[in-house]
């Protein structure tokens, strides 16, 4: 990637303003043509939005995208819309205990509303935020639930207590996801708001020790750090999936159910990693040492292992995985990947003939590494600030101009060129081009609009955009 040093939240403004108006329109013609009995939006065909039977883990974006529409521009039937379908259809997300996605469903919806009341945005009475506090706590509760015991043979962190362990993904109690690392935020929301689970024979536990030991686990089995674990241990690079032996819970191997294969890098991994772990920075910083004494050996160990992750795969997206203009191919190793030659060397090209771009990928990766430069900049690390800052304002300035950004009037999705799942052959090739293109994914038009809020906030000396309420 080319980082672009002069870019700043300020002058990107005018580019955010026509990227609401934009906005607008798509979120109006989905709510126009959405019906629930039709299930729920996950990628475009031909422009409109359709269903893809897999799991139900994208209705939180699209109700999600109408709240942030609102924030952003204080519009109130965006408000309106969001809530009233929060109401109408999320309730059953909160206690779905067959996935790991209740940071994408929940956090989105009751989480950003309540933010929204907590910052005064919206009026709300007492009973309406005790009812989303209410939702937040069970699907916290909810997600820490399906756990999978490990043992740990290799250098284990004596600095943790609890448990060893991870959330399972939907593939089952031996598969740990990398994504879930984005959506360990509903766990950081409950244990906020002061909720614990409570097991068998009445056994509390706590959901910041399963937080931490979750965050451990993907940084130590999903993400690679240059230790030699593997040929291929790369440091930076991720893995989608980690197998574990369910009888005594030890690891493995990699894995991947997106992407080309265990040992290339699946870009959108890749950048969940990088918001996951530069998100749960900001948020340790709210947690008192106490706690983190008790659960994570203290402030010092939780600190260096989420930085390291974070800075690690941040790294790998900025030099090996991203094109100049900060937009990454699908998978780093794809079987094709090869005939596209120094791709690094210039803008990605959507429209190649050999592997296709994923921008949702870009815009998950943009606001991690925008994180990570606030991050830095709050501990007075100004060269790091720079660097990762630089590069998000980058990635975002590219997604806020064509050919990625939508001007279509007739095409319901938001930012173009996404891919969801390559090796199953679900996203759609049009006629004459050789690789999937020209549509879009409602995780991909969701994260650019949070990211799209989140400078616009600081381009406006607005409050810090955070995942929780104060």
């Amino acid at each position: 990637m080319r980082i672009q040093h002069n870019l700043t939240p300020s002058s990107l403004a005018p580019k955010i303003a026509a990227f609401w108006q934009v906005s607008a329109a798509k979120v109006r013609s989905i709510e126009a043509s959405y019906k629930p009995e039709n299930g729920t939006p996950v990628f475009t065909v031909d422009g409109k939005y359709t269903a893809r039977g897999w799991t139900e883990w994208t209705q939180g974006f699209q109700f999600g995208s109408a709240i942030l529409q609102f924030d952003a521009t204080g519009e109130r039937e965006f408000l309106d819309s969001g809530k009233q379908r929060t109401l109408d259809l999320m309730a059953p997300h909160v206690s779905h205990t067959g996935v790991h996605d209740h940071g994408f469903n929940n956090v989105s919806t009751y989480g950003n509303l309540l933010r929204l009341a907590t910052e005064g945005r919206m009026d709300a009475s007492e009973w309406e935020c005790h009812f989303y506090r209410m939702a937040l706590k069970v699907s916290g509760a909810v997600q820490a639930s399906r756990w999978s015991t490990i043992r740990r043979v290799d250098d284990p962190p004596a600095w943790l207590t609890g448990d060893a362990g991870y959330i399972y993904s939907f593939n089952g109690p031996h598969s740990l996801f990398v994504d879930t690392i984005r959506s360990l935020r509903s766990l950081s929301v409950a244990h906020r708001l002061g909720h614990r689970m409570m097991g068998e024979g009445d056994r509390k536990i706590s959901l910041l020790s399963r937080l931490l030991q979750h965050a451990e686990s993907t940084a130590r089995y999903a993400c690679f750090s240059g230790r030699n674990r593997d040929s291929m241990d790369m440091r930076g690079r991720t893995a989608h999936e980690a197998i574990f032996n369910s009888n005594d819970g030890a690891y493995r191997c990699p894995n991947s159910q997106q992407g080309f294969s265990p040992f290339t890098t699946w870009t959108r991994g890749l950048a969940w990693a990088i918001l996951g772990f530069a998100e749960q920075l900001e948020f340790i910083a709210t947690v008192s040492d106490a706690e983190l004494d008790r659960y994570g050996g203290g402030r010092a160990n939780v600190v260096n292992m989420l930085r390291t992750t974070a800075v690690n795969t941040a790294d790998f997206y900025i030099d090996q995985a991203s094109a100049l203009d900060g937009i990454p191919y699908w998978d780093t190793g794809a079987s094709r990947t090869w005939r596209l030659g120094e791709f690094q060397d210039r803008a990605a090209d959507p429209y190649n003939t050999d592997e296709p771009v994923d921008s949702s990928a870009a815009a998950i990766a943009c606001q991690g590494l925008l994180r990570l430069g606030g991050w830095f900049a709050g501990v007075g690390d100004a060269e790091k600030a720079a660097r990762y800052r630089q590069a998000g304002l980058t990635v975002l300035s590219t997604l806020l101009d064509e050919p990625y950004l939508s001007k279509d009037p007739n095409h319901q999705g938001l930012i173009l060129h996404s891919v969801y799942h390559r090796p199953n052959g679900w996203d759609q090739v049009h006629a004459g081009q050789s690789v999937p293109n020209g549509e879009s994914c409602m995780w991909g038009d969701y994260h650019a609009r949070e990211a799209a809020l989140y400078v616009q906030r600081l381009a406006e000396a607005q409050p810090y955009l955070k995942f929780w309420a104060d």
